[in-house]
């Protein structure tokens, strides 16, 4: 990705000359790489309520058009690290490890892994985000299960890790605080797509978890953030940097994200998804990337030899019901209801369905998965201001996917809805979004498409 900002020298301030929001914000628009003192200045203005949301709104979106220098990502990653405390888990057992993805449509995986690698012995502090514009949010999935907390204090946070080897919370008052206040704010002005944004929200927020290594998902396709394969990679190489910089054993893998992941869009569904796969059955795709992926947090944390070890021990914490029996007690710990996992319907469910119907006889050639994505939003399960409340009920179930051959009349996916004005926003979208030839597609992409290894982590 070019980055005009990275030419242009920054003059210093004068001499005991007070730093404004409005200077900087001019800086960064003309192309003027910032020093850290301003980088450090603005994240520290915005987090203590000096700075209001409409200038770093300002100063998001000039980031987004220049783009940003490796010092100034530097710089942001540092100021957002230490904003807030930085957490030292070394007296716990086992490796620290966590998984993070970079947001997709039915990108669920979290749910399934952090119970896999916890049931092998390893320790998952999982701090995740809410949804961000069309992909949804690990956080926002675990609110639809009935009492799960995620506003977990440090020390709850602790006494579950301990307890469980497992906890999947929100950023605390004392976890990466700018993070928390900019996450929320980009979300809705449009400044999420931008790779230098995107690393420094997830490696301070990882960073501060304590942990050894950290596995990234980084999606690519029209579902994802990074709509080409050379965003994606350019994206993952720059996190993969930034966590080794600081010490950690770092992979990220590229994946699919041309349609969604699994079959469920929408926060109860997909939980529902995730109870499936660990029960031994739900969707492939779904299943292979949770497993792939847990495979990689195994061999980063010493749990397994290899990376094949790791896939057959997923496998096999999937099969006898490890994983499952796991899942239970980190929602318990939580204070969440267990018995959604043997009767899922205790989740929310949508009062209504409507089935969305093939136009006409052939395959189904793509998805257009933004769209999906969307759509899912409209009905309620996301937010298109920072202080909407999401319907966990709503969503899409897929009946078919890229490659399939579909008959005319027959359900591609069904609507789930509580509010007809909304039924009517999300159908539009789901009839762009899907295209039907006579033909199947010549070439349908693989789930993975490249793994990039940090020097500690050569399989």
């Amino acid at each position: 990705m070019s980055n005009p900002s990275a030419s242009v020298t920054s003059p210093p301030l004068p001499p005991r000359m007070t730093m404004r929001p409005l200077d900087l914000i001019r800086k960064k628009r003309d192309g003027v790489e910032l020093s850290s003192d301003e980088i450090e200045y603005l994240v520290r203005a915005y987090t203590s309520d000096e700075m209001p949301d409409y200038q770093m709104a300002a100063w998001l979106m000039a980031v987004v058009i220049r783009g940003m220098s490796r010092p100034e990502l530097s710089a942001l990653t540092t100021a957002m690290l230490h904003s807030g405390e930085v957490l030292d888990l070394s007296d716990l057992p086992g490796a620290k490890i966590d998984k993070h993805s970079t947001g997709g449509v039915g990108d669920k995986t979290s749910l399934i892994i952090a119970p896999v690698v916890a049931a092998a012995g390893l320790t998952v502090p999982m701090i995740s985000g809410r949804g961000l514009g069309h992909t949804g949010g690990t956080l926002d999935k675990l609110q639809s299960i009935p009492g799960f907390n995620i506003n977990l204090s440090l020390g709850e946070f602790r006494r579950v890790l301990n307890q469980c080897g497992c906890a999947l919370i929100g950023q605390t008052a004392e976890i990466a605080p700018a993070d928390k206040k900019l996450y929320a704010l980009r979300d809705v002005t449009a400044t999420v797509e931008s790779p230098n944004l995107i690393c420094a929200s997830i490696m301070s927020k990882k960073l501060a978890e304590g942990i050894d290594g950290l596995v990234l998902d980084v999606k690519t396709g029209c579902g994802a953030f990074m709509k080409t394969e050379k965003e994606s990679v350019h994206l993952a190489e720059l996190m993969v940097e930034t966590g080794e910089r600081m010490g950690k054993k770092m992979v990220a893998l590229i994946t699919d994200m041309d349609q969604p992941l699994g079959l469920k869009v929408g926060n109860a569904l997909e939980v529902e998804e995730c109870i499936a796969v660990m029960q031994g059955g739900g969707p492939a795709d779904l299943r292979a990337l949770s497993v792939e992926l847990c495979a990689w947090m195994f061999y980063l944390g010493d749990r397994t030899a290899s990376v094949d070890q790791g896939r057959q021990l997923a496998s096999e914490l999937i099969g006898n019901q490890s994983a499952l029996d796991k899942f239970r007690e980190i929602i318990t710990q939580q204070g969440g209801d267990p018995g959604v996992i043997d009767d899922p319907q205790r989740l929310a469910q949508a009062q209504h369905r409507s089935p969305f119907l093939s136009p006409s006889s052939g395959f189904v050639a793509s998805i257009q998965c933004e769209q999906i994505g969307i759509a899912s939003l409209l009905l309620g399960g996301g937010r298109e201001k920072k202080d909407d409340v999401i319907d966990p009920a709503v969503g899409l179930v897929l009946h078919k996917k890229v490659g399939d051959r579909v008959r005319g009349g027959e359900p591609l996916c069904t609507i789930h809805y509580n509010s007809d004005a909304r039924l009517a926003d999300a159908g539009s979208l789901v009839q762009q979004a899907y295209r039907i030839t006579e033909k199947p597609p010549v070439v349908v992409r693989p789930l993975i498409h490249r793994v990039i290894s940090g020097k500690g982590a050569q399989a």
